[in-house]
């Protein structure tokens, strides 16, 4: 019970103070429609990703009281390949992690999001699969459609990310000052029919980039 508290503790010090002290100082993030990020659960916050900042701006962004609740959907093969970086992301970060390959044929490598969803938690989803080049739109994967189906009561929240790819681009370590925004959409509903599904999330995260302004997806 003592260390359940401490680890407790510690995930909450750790984005409540060190990653809400980079967001604010280090980054300069510009937010906008945060009021349509979820308050309670279960949800499913889905954005694109170019940077492992992604995850912590997005928990640090909702609401303090969720915390315990968020679990951003990760690779098992990449987070949990060493005894000590399996404990961080397990404990601190607090992810979600899933397979990438299935053991047998007809195993489903969701079903460890449907437990979650079910138990009240929120998902962060990165429905690219692993992170791109940095303020590039990569293809959306079906998985995220299929959650929706299945659980169609359950909000899904598109955010589009722009500028963390290039404050801590894949493969770097070094934190670049950047100014970065956050887009908020509309949440939407699963049906189902998943590519009517999908055509809505894309065209929600391209009206967002619109509202940026930014230079088009290359």
């Amino acid at each position: 019970m003592r260390m359940d508290f401490i680890i407790r503790l510690l995930r909450y010090l750790f984005y409540r103070i060190v990653v809400r002290l980079v967001v604010l100082i280090v980054l300069g993030l510009n937010v906008r429609h945060r009021e349509r990020l979820p308050r309670k659960g279960p949800a499913i916050v889905v954005a694109n990703h170019n940077s492992h900042l992604d995850t912590m701006v997005l928990i640090t962004l909702l609401p303090a009281g969720l915390l315990s609740r968020i679990q951003p959907v990760a690779a098992a093969d990449y987070f949990l390949a060493t005894p000590q970086k399996a404990w961080l992301a397990l404990n601190i970060i607090g992810i979600l992690p899933l397979k990438r390959q299935r053991e047998k044929p007809d195993e489903d490598l969701l079903a460890p999001c449907y437990a979650a969803l079910e138990a009240g938690q929120v998902l962060i989803f990165f429905p690219e699969g692993s992170r791109g080049q940095p303020e590039e739109l990569a293809a959306f994967k079906g998985g995220i459609a299929k959650l929706a189906a299945r659980f169609p009561e359950i909000p899904v929240t598109p955010v589009l990310l722009h500028g963390l790819g290039k404050a801590l681009p894949k493969g770097e370590k070094l934190l670049v000052p950047f100014f970065c925004d956050v887009f908020v959409g509309e949440a939407l509903y699963g049906a189902e029919d998943r590519r009517d599904f999908m055509h809505r999330l894309e065209s929600s995260m391209s009206a967002l980039s619109q509202e940026g302004n930014f230079p088009s997806w290359s």
